[in-house]
């Protein structure tokens, strides 16, 4: 699997001035709609439902909220770089700025697994997020992300 087959260009943005969770979910659902045909409403649902489990910021300023819904097919990813940090009650109180998240069918499965383990090992290195962070051009956010899938692909 590759981060390319989970994002299209269409499903990365750079957001300014959010503020809270809720708002954040706002956006990210916002494109996942766009980009992926999901219903906007579930997304937002489903993250805040899993949200509520526990928080999905796994640290060193990057959050992979995720959510099983119905009526997708596969997997899909949205990726939103924050202009300014967010307080997201990460496991280690840093706020957030690099959020990847996953919408996967509800049966999904490995699949869900899989594509979670992908963008946590891509996000947990250093390299990598020190070049999202420095790009505001969603074009090279997709090439970053995609081309680090490709050079670790076995």
């Amino acid at each position: 699997m590759e981060l390319a087959h989970l994002l299209t260009p269409g499903a990365i943005r750079v957001c300014n001035a959010v503020k809270s969770k809720k708002r954040l979910f706002q956006d990210l659902a916002e494109t996942a709609a766009a980009a992926h045909g999901l219903d906007e409403a579930v997304a937002i649902d489903a993250l805040q439902e899993r949200e509520s489990l526990g928080p999905t910021g796994v640290g060193h300023g990057v959050a992979l909220p995720h959510a099983r819904i119905d009526g997708i097919e596969r997997v899909r990813g949205v990726f939103i770089r924050l202009d300014r940090p967010l307080d997201y009650g990460s496991v280690d109180r840093a706020p957030v700025d690099l959020v990847f998240a996953l919408f996967a069918p509800r049966d999904a499965g490995v699949e869900h697994l899989k594509a979670l383990a992908l963008v946590s090992r891509t996000l947990r290195d250093p390299a990598v997020c020190a070049k999202l962070r420095a790009n505001e051009e969603t074009d090279k956010l997709f090439a970053i992300l995609t081309q680090q899938t490709d050079t670790k692909a076995a």
